[in-house]
């Protein structure tokens, strides 16, 4: 169907809209005959209908003010009005939405307009020469997706704005059976695992051998004393705030209106519109206390309050349709889950054979032990704090049961630990993993856009944590970590390593003296870390021999599957890198690139793989000695086997007086930016803060959306 709304009198102008009859769109009232504008309420979902607003809106670059405030009036009632989308031509060339800073009275009326109203603009590019005029507004962003700014239209000078209107929340239907904890028997769970005979079990069996009697036992008793339960997938589930105040007043309501059907009198109706009235005011009620007991939980669990708010959104949920190698789309389960697991296994590396060609020229260390040993106490503190509400790994052993049972099973896995580290032997399902794709950024539609994550054994984190822990104490009384690490290390973090980079950088400016800093980009870091390459270094760090064969033999054989809305891909080996989502692949990344910074005589900042070069520059020779040590990093990096994504790498040139050197990465030249988003701060190139607070404030802004549209109570 089209809408469309011309201009009265003079040429050109107007907008029209083309909507699909099967949304049912029907005009909205709420237009002005000097606005030139339309407002149109289409219907979408499928079981239940949701109303959207769709605005087309054209302000001229001269238009009369009472009109422009017509126009901002308009935008202002229609984001009133529930999920809207507005788009069009506004005319605004003097806003630099980057950081939403308005150069003019009537641009800032604008924007300030829509962040009172939690208005947010998506289009970043510019549309029109190098000005953003045309607009695609909404009160919800995640409605919008796979935004592309594309070329002129027949004889216009504008670009095209293409973009997706999420219509439907995506839901995949199936049936899972998971632990009933409410009809758990605990008690004799506990009694049965207690009368085991641990020690006679696992006498002459190898780690392995142990780990599966455990495992076999483990199941066999809780399925016998905690029954299962089929959930449905996504299925409707009751509303947290229905407790019994709230049953006994829908209660009612429902017996006072069955009185009315029958009596049909006038005092029957009465006690109908009394019953009704109670009825909302207890579920008004009951929706204040649970909102304002998640606020009170959420100072220590954010989580608690996103999750309560994103149960009301229209989001997409899972992996949505992915295109695949051949440049198809592939929208069915048990496709989409080999399309990534392909996509995640092409980026491992292979090594040489034997040992030809390794590189050795690191640091070494003495050859000082650190003990590894764990007692049964410190394994059943551990099990105390295992987190419940976690899922379990593909061993299927839950967290909640381990908790549960941590007095009873510190003991034989007290025994499976000093076992498995004294020889070195990881048992088979401490090596496997279930990977869940995460959305980065981007098209959902690409794989590249997806992180994958693991989910590994509950049991063989706990063995992983210990682990950690001892590498830790012994690195930190060897000074193992170099300083300008910042990352997965203890009293360091990413503020630590922002404010000691940027206070360097400012106190040279304060200076007079130009700096330029190289921001490095590995490709697919922690995935193409290789596993020989890796264990040199911890060897030659000195780390005790037996905590090495372990790392050696858990990284050995290693496989994965991807899980998709409930389904799995086939197996396939993991040839290189540490799991993301495991205990030790951080720890173990930083041991890996800890000599990254050995020869450089630049400063260097690294946190996890974020790194960054920086040298002040007052002529071509100090540029030649910067380019001289990103050289050294290339050549680095080739050795052991990691990529530099030379596109995301970038210069910035700082000071006023700076020469603006250029600097090649792998034979080609980097990039020279303005901004950089270093750790989640956005950095310019005169230390500005203005993107940053704007950014700052567009997050508070959207939370404050949130509560606007998910909190009943506010």
């Amino acid at each position: 169907m089209l809408f469309r709304r011309d201009r009265g009198i003079k040429k050109g102008g107007g907008v029209c809209l083309y909507v699909k009859s099967d949304l049912k769109p029907c005009n909205k009232d709420i237009t002005n005959e000097n606005v030139e504008s339309l407002w149109v309420e289409i219907s979408v979902g499928l079981k239940v209908t949701k109303k959207m607003i769709i605005g087309v809106c054209y302000k001229p670059p001269r238009i009369d003010e009472g009109d422009e405030s017509q126009l901002l009036l308009q935008m202002e009632e229609a984001s009133k009005l529930g999920q809207v989308v507005i788009m069009g031509d506004f005319n605004y060339p003097d806003i630099d939405w980057s950081n939403g800073v308005a150069k003019s009275e009537k641009a800032s009326r604008f924007v300030n307009m829509l962040n009172d109203n939690f208005l947010f603009q998506v289009v970043q590019e510019p549309t029109r020469n190098e000005s953003i005029l045309d607009l695609v507004i909404s009160n919800n962003t995640e409605l919008i997706s796979n935004i592309c700014v594309g070329e002129h239209l027949g004889n216009s000078d504008h670009n095209m704005v293409s973009f997706e209107i999420m219509l439907q929340r995506q839901l995949y239907k199936g049936v899972t059976k998971t632990l009933n904890f409410r009809r758990a028997d605990f008690a004799s769970l506990r009694a049965s695992l207690q009368c085991v005979n641990w020690e006679r079990l696992f006498m002459g069996l190898d780690t392995e051998g142990k780990w599966n009697i455990f495992k076999t036992l483990l199941c066999k008793y809780t399925q016998q004393y905690i029954p299962l339960v089929s959930k449905e997938r996504h299925r409707k589930v009751k509303p947290l705030w229905l407790n019994k105040r709230v049953k006994v007043e829908v209660g009612n309501k429902k017996r006072a209106f069955k009185a009315f059907k029958l009596a049909g009198t006038a005092e029957t109706f009465i006690r109908y519109k009394e019953a009704n009235k109670a009825c909302k005011k207890a579920i008004r009620q009951a929706k204040i206390e649970m909102e304002r007991d998640i606020a009170a939980r959420s100072k220590k669990n954010p989580k608690l309050f996103f999750n309560y708010v994103n149960s009301k959104k229209m989001k997409q949920e899972g992996v949505g349709t992915l295109l695949s190698r051949g440049g198809t789309l592939v929208d069915e389960n048990g496709e989409k889950e080999e399309i990534l697991n392909s996509y995640f296994s092409s980026v491992y590396t292979s090594e040489e054979p034997d040992n030809e060609g390794f590189p050795f020229n690191i640091p070494s260390a003495s050859n000082l032990a650190t003990d590894a040993w764990v007692t049964q106490e410190e394994i059943q503190k551990r099990l105390e704090h295992v987190k419940v509400n976690k899922g379990p790994g593909p061993d299927g052993i839950h967290p909640r049961v381990l908790n549960e049972l941590s007095a009873v099973i510190a003991k034989p896995l007290h025994l499976i630990f000093q076992d498995s580290l004294r020889f070195g032997m990881v048992p088979r399902d401490w090596r496997i993993a279930n990977v869940v794709p995460l959305f980065k950024k981007g098209s959902r539609s690409q794989p590249e856009n997806y992180r994958p994550v693991s989910l590994t054994s509950v049991v063989g984190k706990l063995l992983e944590g210990v682990i950690r822990d001892r590498i830790v104490e012994y690195i930190a009384v060897h000074n193992t970590i170099s300083l300008c690490q910042h990352g997965f290390m203890r009293n360091r973090s990413c503020q630590t390593n922002l404010v000691a980079f940027y206070e360097e950088v400012s106190r040279n400016l304060d200076a007079e003296m130009a700096v330029d800093v190289i921001y490095l980009d590995f490709a697919k870091a922690f995935d193409t870390v290789p596993h020989r390459r890796l264990m040199i270094k911890l060897r030659n760090i000195g780390l005790e021999h037996n905590i090495c064969n372990w790392i050696e033999n858990w990284l050995k054989d290693r496989v994965q599957r991807v899980v998709v809305n409930g389904t799995f891909s086939n197996w396939t080996s993991v040839v290189s890198g540490v799991p993301q989502g495991s205990v030790l692949g951080p720890l173990l990344f930083n041991l890996f690139i800890n000599d990254l910074e050995v020869g450089i005589e630049s400063t260097v900042s690294i946190f996890a793989d974020d790194t960054k070069l920086c040298k002040t520059i007052s002529s071509m020779q100090d540029a030649a000695a910067l380019q001289s040590d990103l050289t050294k990093l290339e050549n680095w990096a080739a050795n052991w086997k990691m990529r530099f994504n030379v596109d995301k790498c970038k210069v910035m040139h700082f000071g006023r007086n700076n020469i603006n050197a250029n600097y090649l990465l792998n034979g080609s030249v980097l990039g020279a930016s303005l901004m950089e988003k270093d750790l989640g701060v956005f950095v310019d190139h005169k230390l500005s803060n203005s993107r940053q607070c704007h950014s700052v404030a567009t997050t508070a802004n959207k939370v404050l959306s949130c509560i606007k549209k998910g909190i009943d109570s506010r």
